[in-house]
């Protein structure tokens, strides 16, 4: 029997320190950033059992937009109501914000990366294993059965041999785990019939058996407030913007976060398609050194919507050519303000019904079927990343070609056997990796 006491519950600045500090190491995508949420939330502070934590990040799975983000927004609203949740949101957000304008600055200023690209040809390495570990970490605690274990590598194969869309990965795995909580239900309970975890933290804040907050119950009158004062924000930005390259980056960006379920992968084909080929804001070249940056700083990978925004507005010189470092901080937090609004609507206006349902198998079971896809994903993920950093000449006609990256192979590994035998945290192994390739830039 564990000993530990009920942590006390966090004041709002204890929080607020914590979110902030998330925004600047959260590294590797959203696979790396639940991990990270998860170690700190779930297993050291127990501020939410693994099981609420489970349940909120399968809603968050469904959803478009980034998981992660929106996980954080969930997460915070649980915690401190809905400032909680913004505060969460903004934060996991902001720090990228600022990293990334930096970067791009210098990148269109000066076009001189040799430095940035040692920096960041250190840290792919590391976010390789980053993701590698959290495919490990997700499927220890979610795959506890066989049925699980099937219907992760089913989605693995769906997405890496097939190429099927990762919306219809999770709608086919959201159905049979409706079908499989009728026929097995003890398969598809959170944790698959046996507790969410082998290891047990101890008590946590919000546990599986914590009464509900009064915050957290629905109320269709806060909804249709809610919804409105969304509505009007959104509406009343747009109208302060001025017509052109700014009201297009609007629209153009709402959409993006309305329809592009999937994550960040999801997101990036249609960004490119507009960002290149319909609106011309920047050209294929920018938009691949701009993933470089969005996979390589903190935030989410979709915080690339950023670079096009700020590329965008530099080469149109909205602001004229005296004014255009002014004209890229427009261009970049256009961009992120309508990426990510519509995230915190469905976290602080759908969280309320989706907390009343973390104890009814027929909602658990179609969300537990969507974790055991989400490893398989996660897994391809990991082989995405790893085939881009190892084949830096590759491509999918020649998947193998080029030069094989042995020195960064050796880098993940290492990394991979930092997180995982050793417990270091991620953001010492991406500081140690950074200097390390780096290093090997100049010296190679």
């Amino acid at each position: 029997m564990n000993e530990l006491s009920r942590p006390a519950h966090p004041g709002f600045w204890e929080a607020f320190r914590y979110w902030l500090k998330l925004g600047f190491i959260s590294f590797g995508g959203p696979a790396g950033q639940i991990a990270i949420m998860h170690q700190e939330l779930v297993e050291r502070r127990r501020w939410i059992s693994e099981r609420r934590f489970l349940h909120a990040l399968n809603y968050c799975m469904l959803l478009p937009g980034p998981e992660a983000q929106q996980l954080a927004i969930y997460l915070g609203w649980l915690l401190h109501r809905t400032w909680g949740g913004i505060v969460a949101g903004t934060l996991f957000v902001l720090p990228s914000l600022f990293i990334l304008v930096a970067l791009t600055g210098v990148y269109l200023a000066f076009g001189d990366l040799t430095f940035v690209r040692g920096v960041f040809d250190g840290i792919k390495p590391a976010v390789v294993a980053i993701v590698v570990f959290a495919a490990w970490r997700i499927g220890a605690r979610a795959l506890k059965n066989a049925v699980l274990w099937a219907m992760a590598a089913l989605s693995f194969i769906a997405i890496f041999a097939l190429d099927v869309p990762f919306p219809y990965i999770v709608l086919g795995a959201a159905l049979l785990g409706a079908l499989g909580g009728r026929l097995w239900p003890d398969k598809f309970r959170v944790g698959g019939g046996h507790g969410a975890s082998d290891k047990d933290y101890g008590p946590a804040l919000i546990d599986d058996d914590t009464p509900r907050a009064p915050h957290t119950l629905f109320r269709p009158g806060r909804l249709a407030i809610l919804v409105i004062l969304f509505v009007a924000l959104w509406a009343a930005t747009m109208d302060l913007l001025p017509d052109g390259t700014l009201t297009d980056m609007g629209a153009f960006f709402t959409q993006a976060a309305l329809v592009t379920f999937g994550g960040a992968y999801a997101v990036l084909p249609y960004v490119y398609q507009g960002g290149v080929e319909t609106y011309g804001w920047l050209t294929g070249p920018q938009m691949i050194d701009g993933l470089a940056l969005g996979e390589t700083t903190p935030g989410p990978l979709i915080m690339v919507v950023a670079f096009i925004g700020f590329v965008g507005a530099w080469t149109q010189q909205i602001f004229g050519p005296e004014q255009l470092v002014l004209a890229g901080l427009a261009g970049a937090t256009v961009a992120t303000f309508f990426t990510f609004l519509p995230s915190f609507l469905f976290i602080l206006a759908g969280a309320p019904l989706v907390e009343s349902t973390h104890g009814d198998l027929k909602f658990t079971a179609p969300l537990t079927g969507i974790t055991a896809a989400v490893v398989g994903v996660v897994v391809n993920l990991a082989l995405f990343f790893g085939w881009h950093v190892l084949w830096p000449e590759a491509s999918e006609a020649a998947p193998f070609a080029g030069t094989f990256e042995w020195f960064y192979a050796l880098m993940s590994v290492a990394a991979f056997i930092a997180l995982w035998r050793f417990k270091q945290d991620v953001l010492r192994v991406i500081a140690a990796c950074a200097l390390i390739g780096l290093a090997y830039t100049y010296l190679a």
